[in-house]
């Protein structure tokens, strides 16, 4: 069923990518620039704009993970002969890439592929002008848009909430710590797509409803 946000969602998405391919075009056609909209960007769209709170979807895993994925696609085209290799290579370095640097995120490896199958044709240029300005205006679009538009919390910095200590003090109530929860994710087989951080909030949140449920029967 549709409902107001994702129909919001959808438009958030649209404003972006009319607005990165119109500044693409100004740019070409008014200041002789050599960018171009990267299909990439789609998936990237869909992160920023239908799941913003994912740590997938902020700043540093969009701009970081389409950069060093760019760089590694670029190195893999000029440096493998093979391009069968070159472009399996670029996806997994570039994953292993993200992952060393914080800052995975999928639509990424679909850069390191493009870059890796354009083959000696593409420069190093790609990387710092076509994928940075990519990156950096999906990106701003997403602050603007999720923020003053679909009044969405973009990006997340520090979503703790006051009321930890006032829980903990229940004497009743077992105390998680974010260690606890830390632990507990990496006993996981899989990446879990939450931080500990919104674990315990949650946790939390879930206590203090059972706490308020049960002081009023």
């Amino acid at each position: 069923m549709l409902n107001l946000e994702k129909i919001l969602s959808a438009l958030g998405a649209f404003i972006a990518i009319l607005a990165l391919a119109s500044l693409t075009k100004l740019g070409n056609q008014n200041y002789s620039l050599n960018i171009m909209l990267i299909a990439s960007m789609g998936a990237s769209t869909f992160l920023i704009f239908v799941t913003p709170h994912n740590p997938m979807a902020q700043p540093w895993p969009v701009i970081g993970g389409h950069l060093v994925s760019a760089f590694i696609g670029v190195a893999c085209a000029h440096w493998l002969y093979n391009p069968t290799i070159a472009a399996a290579s670029a996806i997994s370095l570039s994953i292993l890439a993200m992952h060393i640097l914080k800052c995975p995120h999928p639509p990424s490896a679909a850069t390191a592929l493009i870059a890796a199958l354009a083959g000696r044709e593409v420069s190093w240029q790609f990387c710092y002008e076509v994928i940075m300005f990519n990156a950096l205006t999906i990106t701003l679009m997403g602050l603007i848009i999720n923020r003053y538009l679909l009044r969405k919390r973009y990006p997340i910095m520090n979503a703790n909430h006051t009321h930890h200590q006032e829980i903990a003090s229940k004497q009743h109530v077992l105390k998680l710590s974010e260690k606890n929860f830390k632990w507990a994710i990496a006993q996981m087989d899989g990446i879990i797509d939450v931080t500990e951080e919104d674990l315990v909030d949650l946790y939390e949140f879930a206590i203090e409803h059972a706490m308020n449920s049960k002081s009023k029967k």
